[in-house]
């Protein structure tokens, strides 16, 4: 909970920072993997991986290319 905290605040700011700017808007963070599934190999080895989604800034689009 504190991980995805933590995440929330700083794509907050980022967001207000970025705004009105040809940066990517960044959407809410997704927590990835077994942290945040409750349960880990290890207790004192704690990974947290978290994707953040991207969406194009206003009047832009995403394409995507055939690898070459």
């Amino acid at each position: 909970e504190r991980t995805t905290a933590l995440m929330d605040n700083l794509i907050t700011v980022l967001r207000r920072n970025l705004r009105n700017t040809l940066w990517p808007v960044l959407q809410q963070a997704i927590g990835v993997g077994s942290a945040f599934e409750g349960w880990t190999a290890r207790e004192e080895e704690v990974v947290y991986r978290v994707l953040v989604p991207l969406t194009p800034p206003r009047g832009h689009t995403f394409h995507l290319e055939r690898d070459t």
